[in-house]
């Protein structure tokens, strides 16, 4: 717990028994005959409350009561309520008897009547104004302790889903995949003997492209460094498929405005239509559309559809489970994403973000 936290429940703590201490002592009519000691009389209750939540809060329920040890927890505090239940009822009657000595005319508090209806209502007297605050101050104590353990596990729980979020993250930057290098290696060095400066331009696709993927280390990324990582990736695809394969992007990014995005958000879903969507005999598309007006993010992938089999272990091996992952972890309850093929066998995958400043995660 950080030092101004604590400082924080420190100072809750002082008020809330400042209120408990001193409210029945400012509900006292003005015209009662009550003197300084009466008044320092008045203060032993709730002190003996405090007491008893402290004990409860600091010792009985973190050493007993959340390790199950019902037995010793339940006892020590039926024994403690009864000590300071006979301690308050004793001063009860000093202030009683004081109260009489500063005022004689004043009829007498006790009386000593021996019928069963008046041990009766004695009893429920007593444990109207002593029992009960007792053992409710004991009971708040387990509350306010339990509720800070399941508060303390909460942050945990939290704790470690942002652990593995970024967990994930730095594998799905350390995942590059060995076939993608090698082919796209094997093109750039096709393409040196007869289109040197295609080839240079796919060299600096190539760096680009690692450099963010291994050495960018953000929760965040603007919308304009996803689309160049996107424009990288999409050009160095394009040496590798044939000529019947046509490629469209369109990225549309407001001007007035940044937008924020978790990185590589969209590259599984590029990367699965470069799987699926292309064939070496027949015509076929990809097209890549993402737009942003400033208070939301769209990204519309369409392809050919050519499922691959199982065995076709090609691309990153990301899969659309991590990207429905990531996207829980980043944008929770703040997304859409519908995907699926249409009557033209067109796959086509849409997401709508709606964090355009990813205030999850930044």
């Amino acid at each position: 717990m950080s030092s101004k936290r604590r400082i924080y429940q420190i100072l809750f703590h002082v008020v809330c028994w400042m209120l408990v201490a001193f409210a029945p002592i400012m509900a006292l009519p003005q015209h009662s005959n009550q003197d300084a000691v009466t008044y320092l009389l008045h203060l032993c209750f709730p002190l003996l409350m405090c007491i008893i939540f402290y004990m409860n809060y600091l010792w009985l329920v973190p050493r007993y009561f959340v390790n199950n040890r019902y037995n010793i927890f339940i006892c020590v505090n039926i024994i403690t309520v009864i000590i300071f239940t006979i301690i308050m009822q004793e001063l009860m009657d000093v202030m009683f008897l004081r109260e009489e000595m500063l005022d004689p005319m004043r009829p007498p508090h006790i009386h000593h009547v021996d019928g069963i209806f008046s041990k009766i209502s004695r009893v429920s007297n007593i444990i109207g104004r002593h029992v009960f605050p007792l053992f409710l101050s004991a009971i708040v104590a387990v509350l306010l302790r339990l509720a800070q353990r399941w508060q303390m596990a909460e942050n945990g729980r939290k704790e470690m889903e942002m652990q593995k979020t970024e967990a994930e993250l730095k594998n799905l930057r350390n995942q590059i995949n060995p076939h993608f290098l090698l082919n796209t290696l094997n093109n750039i060095y096709a393409l040196i003997s007869f289109n040197q400066e295609k080839a240079q331009k796919a060299v600096l696709s190539l760096s680009a492209l690692l450099r963010q993927m291994l050495y960018e280390n953000k929760k965040a990324i603007s919308l304009q460094e996803e689309t160049e990582f996107l424009s990288n990736y999409v050009d160095l695809m394009r040496i590798r498929v044939s000529k019947n394969v046509k490629v469209d992007v369109n990225f549309s990014l407001p001007t007035q405005k940044e937008v924020y995005i978790a990185p590589f958000i969209f590259i599984s879903l590029v990367e699965n239509a470069f799987k699926h969507g292309v064939s070496n005999s027949q015509p076929c598309f990809i097209s890549i559309d993402i737009s942003s007006d400033g208070e939301k993010v769209v990204c519309v992938i369409k392809n050919s559809n050519f499922p691959k089999n199982n065995s076709d272990q090609s691309g990153h091996g990301i899969g659309l489970e991590q990207v429905a992952k990531r996207l829980d972890a980043s944008y929770k309850d703040k997304y859409e994403w519908s995907r699926g093929v249409d009557e033209n066998n067109v796959y086509i995958s849409k997401i709508i973000l709606y964090d355009t400043q990813l205030c999850n995660s930044r």
